[in-house]
């Protein structure tokens, strides 16, 4: 699913932020990426969505190689990976449903897929009497399943949370961590950037800890390592 040999990423300082990571992802799992700030994941991610190109090694994500991808190519892989990120990123100006039915109008979907797709989406996250309200009438946990709603409605085999509880208080964290786990039965795979030490311990999922660009652990089900 995603495999990473021998990647650096050098920015124009000289200090790599990613430093010869090998990692490899299987379909359909859980995964949490930890480390304190400045650590790398935010490069690791730019890498992933190919926004960034590495310094060195290879990436390959669903049997594309990102190194080889042509430019015109980058918009689907893209598909493949849906993100959702700390601030939500809702447009302030739309409606819950027109938030989510942009994902797909974007990539032209047609309006009738899109009449059956949004309302399904809505009801997967809890949020199927809400359609008509507008981002700054939803709580932050609401929004948040907004843009998880809006992530998945093209079927990405990809999720990808960059602190997706980095903005909510202590029980709407756990709502949508227990989203995510039921979205990732489902068969999605999920990869999770968090500092939320106690998320992470307690759902004992497979989590890689990163520390200067590197990869000091790899716990298959294990917690928050770390390091000194």
């Amino acid at each position: 699913m995603i495999d990473l040999e021998n990647v650096s990423k050098t920015y124009a300082a000289g200090t790599p932020a990613v430093n010869n990571i090998n990692l490899h992802i299987d379909k359909g799992e859980f995964v949490f990426i930890v480390g304190d700030s400045g650590a790398g994941k935010s490069t690791l991610i730019k890498l992933l969505l190919k926004e960034l190109e590495p310094t060195e090694g290879k990436i390959v994500i669903n049997g594309k190689n990102l190194g080889r991808m042509r430019r015109k190519k980058i918009p689907m892989l893209r598909r493949d990976i849906g993100v959702v990120f700390q601030d939500f990123r809702l447009l302030k100006d739309r409606n819950v449903y027109d938030n989510i039915a942009f994902a797909q109008r974007v990539v032209e979907t047609p309006t009738k897929v899109i009449r059956r797709k949004v309302p399904a989406m809505l009801s997967m996250v809890g949020l199927a009497e809400k359609y008509k309200s507008f981002p700054k009438e939803l709580s932050g946990g609401e929004q948040q399943r907004v843009a998880i709603a809006r992530a998945l409605v093209n079927n990405p085999p990809i999720l990808l949370a960059d602190e997706p509880t980095g903005n909510l208080d202590p029980n709407n964290s756990w709502e949508i961590m227990k989203l995510l786990e039921e979205i990732n039965k489902r068969g999605t795979t999920v990869i999770v950037v968090t500092h939320n030490k106690e998320v992470v311990d307690a759902m004992q999922k497979r989590v890689i800890t990163i520390k200067k660009g590197v990869i000091v652990s790899d716990e298959r089900k294990g917690g928050y390592i770390y390091e000194g």
